[in-house]
């Protein structure tokens, strides 16, 4: 595997990090579409599978293609290791589980991604790992949970589908006096707009599946920190588990990477022009995005972040039937639960990604039933001025 110098900055990296050429020196990366790899000799498989030798011996330990993923993304994080997974939630399971044992705790911020509530919540609880929640936003909060030891912390910054964002660096330090590993869920802040790691985070998990292929094509997973833990539990939990990536849906995330940077930089800043106009429409009520000066963190936001992101939050006037009337007459915008890719999107977190969470939660997360979350896509700004006009029209006609 090529070693790109050391002086490459993100976006080559995005597009040249991890190249690995086969004999027949091609252009675009190569895809290796197999289950296992076969040896010239039983001396030879025998010295592989002691860890004797390095090389592939099973494509759910590790893949050509598969280790270019892991390659690029690595070096675009400046990390020592990264492990794929099948999807995001595989790595966000993968990397708690393999973190966590029972009688250990888990310090999280409320306002999580449902399935991450419930991987939390329910899933580890029953092996006997404690869950302490916290508001996010409160720092008074996160030292009171951290004064006693914990395992691990785990948030998201920001958060969905409400944009509430966490203090990475005082959280972090909060977090290693108590002995805990802090894993943070990027999806929201893209590896383009927020470092982690760079603000004293440990772990960062992403479903690539998100902006990274971006495109509504495959699904992935990614886990990116120090080699001790991504590279030992959690990488050992990955390969006896079996939530492998595929080479193919590897393959097709390596090239999603390449027009990264172009696309979500167009996202985002489409994404602020609808939510500044929106938040000037009297028939919205709230609208969250770290890039406007009503949000509450606004600050912290340009500390941490380089970018607003590509999502935009908003409760109307009303409830579930002024916000389905505005999602049904949307004719660029399609309904999905997805996000963070080239079409624009848009759900309802309420009946959908946040329905498993209890009533309650979802009050305090600050998700109502008027409550509608838009991922801006690269379609043209005017076009989707029109289509956000002609669903509030409907809303409240």
């Amino acid at each position: 595997m090529e070693q790109p110098p050391a002086a490459w900055r993100p976006d080559t990296l995005a597009v040249r990090g991890g190249l690995m050429r086969s004999g027949f020196d091609e252009t675009a990366e190569a895809l290796y579409p197999t289950s296992g790899y076969v040896y010239s000799s039983a001396e030879e498989a025998d010295a592989a599978f002691g860890d004797e030798i390095e090389r592939f011996v099973y494509s759910r330990y590790g893949n050509p293609t598969v280790a270019m993923l892991e390659e690029r993304l690595r070096l675009l994080h400046q990390a020592e290791a990264c492990q794929v997974t099948a999807s995001g939630m595989s790595a966000v399971f993968t990397t708690l589980g393999g973190l966590c044992a029972q009688g250990d705790r888990i310090v999280a911020s409320r306002a999580l991604f449902g399935s991450c509530f419930v991987v939390v919540d329910e899933v580890l609880r029953r092996w006997g790992v404690e869950a302490t929640f916290v508001d996010g936003t409160d720092l008074d909060q996160w030292a009171q949970a951290l004064s006693t030891p914990a395992t691990a912390v785990f948030f998201e910054t920001p958060s969905n589908p409400t944009q509430e964002l966490v203090d990475i660096a005082t959280v972090s330090e909060l977090a290693h006096a108590a002995g805990a590993v802090v894993v943070v869920d990027n999806v929201f802040g893209t590896p383009v707009f927020s470092r982690p790691l760079d603000h004293g985070a440990d772990v960062v998990v992403y479903s690539t599946t998100k902006h990274i292929d971006g495109q509504g094509r495959v699904m992935g997973g990614a886990i990116v920190g120090p080699a001790e833990l991504v590279g030992g539990p959690i990488r050992t939990l990955v390969r006896h588990t079996g939530p492998s990536l595929s080479p193919f849906n590897a393959w097709v995330t390596l090239k999603g990477m390449e027009t990264l940077t172009l696309r979500v930089e167009r996202m985002a800043a489409s994404a602020l022009a609808l939510a500044t106009e929106l938040e000037a429409d009297p028939r919205v009520r709230r609208v969250f995005h770290p890039w406007l000066p009503s949000h509450p963190q606004h600050e912290l936001a340009r500390r941490q972040m380089t970018g607003g992101g590509t999502v935009v939050t908003f409760t109307l006037d009303g409830g579930r039937a002024e916000a389905f009337r505005f999602m049904n007459t949307l004719q660029v915008v399609d309904i999905s639960n997805n996000l963070g890719d080239a079409k624009s999107l848009t759900t309802h977190p309420a009946t959908t990604t946040h329905r498993r969470l209890p009533e309650q939660a979802r009050a305090a997360a600050g998700i109502e039933e008027g409550t509608v979350r838009l991922s801006v896509g690269l379609e043209d700004l005017d076009d989707l001025r029109e289509d956000v006009a002609r669903g509030l029209a409907a809303a409240f006609g």
